[in-house]
């Protein structure tokens, strides 16, 4: 089992759209074979910063997922708004970082 967290540095302003946009990649990643968890949050001390946390019976899964229309879809509509990104999977002995 491994978990995903990916954290959203976002331009000000602009979380609506990028919560809009998110809804069908999270529908769709829930449903997928391997999800577990799939949850996007907000911080309540930066309105520009969002984390994605992620639960996948396995990093096969996760890779599934990554290649997935809708995925790719999410992240092409999400393209203006974001600042940076950064992900990490979060195995039991290590946190790779891509």
């Amino acid at each position: 089992m491994i978990y995903v967290a990916a954290t959203f540095r976002i331009r000000p302003g602009t979380i609506e759209p990028f919560v809009e946009a998110a809804y069908p990649a999270i529908d769709t990643a829930r449903r997928q074979a391997g999800c577990r968890l799939y949850d996007l949050h907000a911080s309540v001390t930066d309105p520009d910063r969002l984390v994605c946390i992620e639960q996948w019976d396995s990093r096969q899964d996760f890779d599934r997922h990554m290649a997935t229309a809708s995925l790719l879809a999410f992240r092409q509509a999400i393209e203006r708004f974001v600042v940076s990104s950064r992900t990490e999977i979060i195995y039991p002995d290590h946190v790779e970082t891509i």
